[in-house]
């Protein structure tokens, strides 16, 4: 467990209800019991009302309380009826503030809350699709929060530009890592050598790494295109490693396997499936590359790389420049990555010969320098404390 400030002492005592759909992997099911553990820390107790799921054991090996509850229902008539379940569990449990993570159980929290005149948190985890009428009023429950929390500036700009009446309440608190995981010396070498033999890698390959589901928008034809560039430039040893799961996408996997043999990238560009070791792939790889298409409410996989001081290169969009230092924002010798117009494989290929020609002493102060910015933004305590002390401060003003 990581250790959490205890400056949150005015929330001792009290109760907290948090409600997800349910508690499987994924980005607000792993901050809500990063949360209840938070304010397990502190003394609170700490519910999540939700169907249950993998991060059950986990949330209540954290000191967190599972409160079973059919959050995941889209259906009107069982939502309606969710609001008195949840109400009572409320006054049963003396819950002093309900914090939603997804649409459909935010409507029964917000109906319950307001029967109740409890304090109210929301937090969009992403940016949510749709831009008719209906979708934008349903969608809109998640900007009708007390607080609302959005996960990166990107994210509170679109929200502030669809809901301009929550732009007083909107709160930007990063996603937090667990940088004891994502620290180089909590790999040990031994998991990275494993890894590389899984991948079929010789010991004097260096990788390109893309970390991300199969799917179009997460860049990876326009990183075999640089692959291509640089290979035909003359680059020899490296790996172009495609990690992730093509969750039922058949059809862009075929397209990938076909854009890689048509470029003659065969060995070169791989696909490795779904990598279980995140830390030791980060750690493996010279470079790591967010080549994204399309806007992402975060940049998780940058962050990770950061902490463990490997070079990363992403898309200029949406909210994953956010999370690196490159010039102008900074000097060049305070750079902690690099950032390339989305889509544009000359670009990507440039910066990836310029990273994997970096001297060693420029690339340890790169790593420092990356690491202390993650440490200092990005941090699990981080995330902790500024959303605890958003319900201290909401829960003071009630």
């Amino acid at each position: 467990m990581a250790h959490f400030p205890t400056t949150t002492h005015a929330l001792a005592g009290s109760t907290i209800l948090q409600i997800v759909p349910e508690l499987d992997a994924g980005g607000a099911e792993r901050t809500a019991v990063d949360i209840a553990a938070g304010l397990a820390a502190v003394g609170a107790r700490a519910l999540i009302a939700t169907e249950g799921g993998r991060l059950v054991g986990e949330l209540q090996a954290e000191g967190g309380i599972w409160v079973p509850f059919p959050a995941r229902t889209k259906n009107p008539l069982a939502m309606a009826l969710n609001v008195r379940k949840l109400a009572r569990i409320c006054l049963d449990e003396g819950v002093s503030l309900i914090h939603a993570r997804s649409r459909a159980p935010a409507w029964v929290a917000l109906a319950a809350t307001r029967a109740l005149n409890l304090p109210f948190v929301t937090t969009y985890h992403g940016a949510y699709a749709g831009r008719s009428p209906i979708k934008l009023r349903y969608n809109s429950v998640m900007a009708r929060g007390d607080v609302v929390i959005a996960n990166s500036h990107y994210t509170a700009g679109l929200i502030g530009a669809l809901y301009p009446q929550a732009r007083p309440r909107l709160r930007v608190i990063y996603r937090g890592t667990d940088l004891r995981a994502f620290s180089a010396q909590a790999v040990p070498p031994e998991r990275v050598e494993l890894l590389r033999r899984h991948w079929g890698l010789a010991p004097h390959q260096r990788i390109v790494l893309l970390a991300a589901r199969l799917t179009a928008w997460k860049g990876q034809r326009v990183l075999i295109d640089a692959a291509k560039k640089l290979v035909d430039g003359g680059l020899r040893d490296v790996v172009f490693v495609l990690a992730g799961d093509p969750q039922g996408r058949d059809s862009y996997v075929k397209e990938l396997d076909a854009a890689i043999a048509g470029h003659g990238l065969t060995g070169i560009v791989r696909r490795v499936g779904h990598c279980t070791d995140m830390p030791a792939a980060l750690l493996a790889a010279a470079v790591v590359t967010v080549p994204s298409t399309e806007p992402e409410a975060f940049g998780r996989v940058a962050v990770e790389a950061q902490a463990l001081g490997t070079p990363v290169i992403v898309s200029d969009l949406g909210a994953v420049p956010e999370t690196v230092q490159f010039p102008p924002r900074v000097t060049s010798s305070e750079r902690t990555g690099w950032c390339v117009p989305p889509g544009d494989a000359e670009a990507l290929a440039t910066a990836i010969g310029g990273v994997l020609g970096m001297g060693a002493s420029a690339q340890e102060a790169m790593t420092r320098h990356a690491r202390a910015h993650v440490e200092h933004h990005f941090s699990l305590e981080r995330m902790v404390a500024d959303t605890l002390d958003t319900y201290i401060a909401i829960t003071a003003r009630r």
